[in-house]
């Protein structure tokens, strides 16, 4: 793409009007659908008691990791493994379970890929755009992803754009108040640059800066 072209589909995908839908039913995920959509926000409450077993786990013991491929016609059989020796681990395969089967059930499909990670650390610091049609996010334990709305991000400052400066001094967005933010336990589809007339347009967000002794519990799933 020469700079005449490159500049005219920046000034096209900034003038497009994207939306982000937010409910706390999970039928606000379908919204995903909607061309305006770039992100659809299922506020889901996850049970204290499970929240605790977690707080009083995760800090002591083992990490929990783990990246499969989770068939839709095997799901509990494919998921029965993780978290297997950890006082949450039911609680935690049956959310899972839950999640992918509406998340295959939303796209059809018939294979996703997990991904389940302990982070003690911000695993995407800066913000970004994904190359994927559309990723699902939750955060079982810890703070949430952050995001920009569409409007608020100059995306010529995203990746190389920044010159090296940090997102808060690059010129991404303007204010500190710019910045969104997940909270735990809400179900979150975020809309890729891969998705069809999407170039330009995919969700910028990033995992959220950690303390020293901060972690975080996140899953998320893929198309394959």
């Amino acid at each position: 793409m020469n700079a005449i072209a490159e500049n005219n589909f920046n000034e096209v995908c900034s003038q497009k009007t994207f939306l982000s839908f937010i409910s706390e039913t999970p039928d606000i995920l379908a919204n995903i659908y909607e061309a305006s959509c770039n992100i659809a926000v299922w506020k889901r409450t996850l049970c204290q008691s499970f929240l605790a077993q977690i707080a009083s786990d995760i800090h002591q013991n083992p990490l929990v990791n783990s990246v499969l491929s989770v068939s839709a016609n095997s799901i509990e059989k494919d998921i029965e493994k993780i978290a297997f020796d950890k006082p949450y681990g039911k609680q935690l395969r049956e959310y899972i379970a839950q999640d992918i089967d509406m998340f295959c059930v939303l796209f059809d499909a018939k294979e996703v890929g997990l991904r389940l990670s302990t982070l003690d650390k911000a695993m995407c610091p800066r913000f970004h755009v994904d190359h994927v049609p559309c990723r699902f996010i939750t955060t079982f334990y810890g703070v949430g992803t952050q995001w920009l709305p569409h409007e608020k991000v100059n995306r010529e400052k995203l990746g190389h754009g920044s010159k090296g400066l940090a997102d808060d001094i690059s010129g991404l967005y303007s204010a500190q108040q710019d910045i969104q933010q997940l909270n735990c336990g809400d179900v979150a589809l975020l809309k890729g640059e891969l998705w069809d007339d999407n170039e330009g347009a995919g969700l910028v967000h990033r995992s959220p800066a950690l303390g020293a002794s901060e972690k975080r519990l996140v899953m998320t799933l893929d198309l394959v």
